[in-house]
């Protein structure tokens, strides 16, 4: 399953307005924002309803192409071995197995750049 979505932006500001206003009329809002400091990669907008954000904007830069996926993992382990096969298969490493507090005390992510720079991801919500 899908977890949540992100497009590279060329102007977060702009975009975040853009994006905040369009969206308000499917009853979606803007619920968290990032900086570049915590992400390592740039600052970020997430929108979402029900308190979780699933379609994320930043101004990504290298070496991503711009597109985010993130799929849901069952459990860490799962992570772990997503994260593993993913680089054996010819995916780059793009941040390692590990919890991303910045986002929720919980959140377990890794993230890999498939052979043309998508920035792939696999995260668990559950504590461990």
């Amino acid at each position: 399953m899908i977890d949540h979505t992100g497009l590279a932006v060329s102007d977060l500001a702009r975009s975040k307005a853009f994006y905040a206003a369009a969206l308000r009329t499917l009853g979606i809002e803007l619920l968290m924002e990032v900086t570049a400091a915590q992400t390592g990669a740039g600052a970020h907008a997430g929108f979402g309803a029900a308190g979780k954000p699933f379609f994320w904007i930043g101004d990504h830069g290298p070496p991503s192409s711009g597109v985010h996926i993130a799929f849901t993992a069952e459990n860490r382990a799962q992570v772990d071995t997503f994260h593993r096969v993913a680089l054996k298969a010819g995916g780059r490493d793009n941040g390692g197995p590990g919890l991303r507090p910045h986002y929720h005390a919980s959140y377990y992510g890794a993230f890999v750049l498939d052979p043309d720079g998508n920035n792939i991801e696999a995260v668990c919500h559950k504590p461990a």
